[in-house]
């Protein structure tokens, strides 16, 4: 196998290293938000946004859709995705964030976007339901885009201006854009080189720059919310504790209709398809759509 031209590998090593990667840029953005001017980072958002969407979509196949056997398990993930995490959320935020609740919001944001691209792979890892979890995914993805103006408004609304056409604007932008030239993308990719050049050597490539634009994306909310921070430290410390409760029962709750209802396999696909969140787009739908508003007044 030829090795990958240095751009490439450098950014490979950037995702072998995202662990760090993170922190790092989450320093990065912070040292930038104190001390150089940092509005006109929003205007990276969306390209930013679009950087770590569009490559995750190339390799995501709609087709998948249309078979397998595995609706009750489809259809179970779904309904611990939408019919009770969500509603976990909005509890905890009124408890925790009764007086912040843009706070409560974001917190609502993360719960209403399941799966990311990561619950393919640890899926896989694991050994468990493959193409379930690439059908969770997709399905996860959509759904997650279409509810998300419509659980916020009917849970927020009454506290939190929701700006429904921004919101499905920036949802289009987001999602679905980027989702449908993925497919064309790919389409054109094995037309033009062939489906075992597009395996073995394009696809390992689109990943990272997935991650590139996460790592950017992380670094510019720092920045932005910089002022944020530093004024108030513990406000992060005070926000880890409802986010550990929020994963802890979500990861119990699927863990425990994992085991009792489901194969091992298709056990595997529903914890990862039903705990993971994919926060990055929940961000970028918070800078974009949410970012100048403010709670009504009571």
């Amino acid at each position: 196998m030829a090795t990958a031209p240095w751009p490439f590998a450098l950014l490979m090593a950037l995702q072998r290293r995202l662990v760090w990667a993170i922190p790092a840029a989450m320093l990065l953005g912070l040292a930038w938000g104190v001390t150089l001017p940092s509005a006109w980072l929003v205007s990276l958002v969306m390209p930013l946004t679009f950087l770590m969407v569009y490559p995750m979509l190339i390799d995501l196949r709609l087709p998948l859709l249309l078979g397998g056997r595995d609706l009750r398990l489809q259809l179970t993930a779904q309904a611990i995705n939408f019919l009770v995490i969500p509603f976990v959320a909005l509890a905890i935020g009124r408890l925790f964030f009764a007086s912040q609740p843009l706070v409560a919001l974001g917190l609502l944001l993360a719960a209403l976007l399941p799966t990311s691209g990561m619950t393919i792979s640890w899926t896989g890892f694991a050994k468990g339901n493959l193409e379930a979890a690439v059908r969770m995914t997709v399905v996860g993805l959509v759904l997650g885009s279409l509810a998300t103006p419509l659980y916020a408004r009917v849970l927020m609304g009454t506290a939190v201006d929701v700006p429904m056409a921004r919101v499905f604007q920036q949802i289009l932008l987001i999602v679905f854009l980027p989702l449908l030239l993925g497919q064309i993308t790919r389409v054109a990719l094995i037309a033009a080189r062939g489906a075992e050049h597009y395996r073995k050597v394009i696809k390992p490539r689109l990943a990272p720059f997935s991650t590139l634009g996460v790592v950017g994306i992380v670094a510019v909310a720092m920045a932005l919310k910089a002022p944020l921070i530093v004024g108030q430290p513990l406000l992060l410390v005070r926000m880890l504790i409802p986010l550990l409760l929020l994963y802890g029962i979500n990861f119990a709750l699927s863990t425990l209709v994992a085991r009792r209802f489901f194969p091992r396999s298709d056990g595997i696909a529903l914890v990862y398809g039903t705990v993971m969140r994919n926060l990055s787009i929940a961000l970028a739908l918070a800078m974009t759509a949410f970012g100048p508003e403010a709670p009504r007044s009571p």
